[in-house]
């Protein structure tokens, strides 16, 4: 069988037939030609690479695409590749900029509030300690770590990997820092910060005067830089590199017939293509454990969806904060606090906790149910559809994180005592781990199951799913 895709933003990258080539027309005799000078290597493009599709499980073979160009799966439409201009040298500059405005926003304050002649100051490392005054450490843990720890580490990784990779021998070490980076890609939720900071500003400027700081300016810079690193760097390229400067040799032909290339396992990882007999073995490029599919993926999805599924009634049912002023208070719930907005007549602010708060999780819990029961079912229709609804879910799930954040800087800077403040309630507990559950299920999911159970990789593929 040959595999084949196609080349957004050039000509179709079909596997040419085996044998034979064009007829020429009929010319007049002539003198022989000289002979054409010898091909230069260096100027030679990349060889074509074998690349396992994420979404569907298809091997297929990805020649070296131009910037601007991008390989698509043929089967599911899953993004393959995207040709990068200098992704190593871009993605160095971006990061080290995105790194240094990180630390700005850390020190810097991010907002400040007053009222009757008092003053409230905050930034980004301070604000997740009102979580733990109140007695929810838990919530400043979870807080501090999606937007100081993890943005930190992973531009860190990154920067020392894009830096690394420019030295005569670069250490070995690498690899296993851009797996890292790779890895606490979704958990850096500088972004969704940003939005749960200017929600706040909008809850609060109606009440006190609010100054915005230097910080606010610094992590709207940061969101820019971060999401202009990541279209420009190619984690392919990353890995091919290190490849090329010292990492272990592949074992396998890139460039054998398809046909021979039946039950490789690709790693989850790094993308290397490898031989069925390294199965359970470590990745001769990144060092992760090599499986044919991610273990217990349908046993852990379950389990971590069953449980954000009992968490989200408590969720909604439990107070998330509480306003006290002048020693009168009322609970609110998260549906409360989407009224509050309405009656304050932030109606696109409503809509958008409305969706980031109640919407999302729900898509979440029911999408990912739909692909487990789908897959345990063997279901062979739509699988292009569902292939697309479990990356949906899988993008959105970390944007639900917009209300505790809010939560966070209204609990940070509402302490006025008497007068008014703010305290977290145990819904936010919930609320929190029913985000985390649910992005820890569908990153535990495998896609490529549905495919697998519906016979479209093969009887052997099909078989172990019936097994489970």
């Amino acid at each position: 069988m040959r595999a084949s895709f196609r080349v957004k933003g050039g000509a179709d990258a079909n596997l040419p037939p085996p044998g034979g080539s064009a007829a020429r027309p009929l010319m007049p005799a002539s003198p022989p030609a000289p002979a054409p000078p010898p091909p230069n290597p260096a100027a030679a493009p990349p060889p074509a690479r074998l690349h396992e599709c994420a979404g569907c499980g298809q091997v297929q073979r990805v020649p070296h695409l131009h910037p601007g160009e991008a390989a698509r799966c043929r089967r599911c439409d899953g993004m393959l590749r995207q040709g990068r201009a200098d992704p190593l040298g871009r993605g160095l500059a971006l990061g080290l900029a995105a790194l240094v405005l990180l630390g700005i926003a850390c020190v810097a304050t991010l907002m400040q509030v007053s009222t009757v002649g008092m003053v409230r100051a905050t930034d980004l490392l301070e604000a997740p300690e009102a979580m733990g005054a109140s007695g929810l450490w838990v919530l400043t843990a979870v807080v501090l770590g999606a937007t100081v720890v993890a943005p930190v580490l992973r531009l860190s990784a990154l920067c020392t990997v894009l830096a690394g990779l420019r030295l005569a021998r670069p250490p070995r070490l690498l690899r296993r820092l851009f797996t890292l980076s790779e890895r606490l890609r979704p958990w850096a939720m500088a972004e969704v910060m940003l939005l749960g900071v200017l929600i706040a500003y909008s809850k609060l400027v109606d009440l006190v005067h609010v100054d915005i700081g230097v910080a606010l300016y610094a992590l709207g810079l940061l969101v820019l830089l971060t999401v202009a690193a990541e279209v420009a760097l190619d984690p392919h390229a990353v890995w091919e590199e290190m490849e090329r400067r010292g990492v272990p040799p592949l074992r396998i032909d890139h460039h054998a017939p398809l046909r021979a290339a039946e039950g490789v396992v690709g790693c989850h990882v790094c993308g290397l293509v490898c031989l069925p007999e390294e199965h359970d073995r470590p990745c001769p490029r990144c060092g992760s454990r090599l499986h044919p599919r991610k273990p217990d993926a349908l046993a852990r999805a379950w389990a971590l969806l069953i449980a954000g599924a009992i968490l989200y009634v408590p969720a909604n049912a439990y107070p998330v904060m509480q306003v006290i002023q002048l020693g009168a208070g009322q609970p609110s719930t998260i549906l409360g606090g989407v009224v509050e907005l309405m009656e304050g007549g932030l109606y696109p602010l409503a809509a958008l906790v409305f969706v980031a708060s109640v919407v999302v999780p729900v898509l979440k819990l029911l999408g990912l149910a739909v692909l487990l029961v789908a897959c345990q079912r063997g279901a062979r229709g739509r699988l292009r559809d569902r292939t697309r609804l479990y990356g949906a879910v899988n993008f959105i799930g970390r944007w639900s994180m917009i209300d505790i954040f809010m939560e966070t800087i209204l609990v940070a800077l509402v302490q006025f005592g008497a007068v008014v403040r703010i305290l977290p309630g145990p819904g936010a507990v919930a609320f929190c781990a029913v985000v985390i559950l649910t992005m820890l299920a569908a990153e535990s999911f495998d896609p490529r199951l549905m495919w697998d159970s519906a016979g479209a990789n093969g009887p052997a593929a099909a078989a172990r799913i019936r097994r489970r």
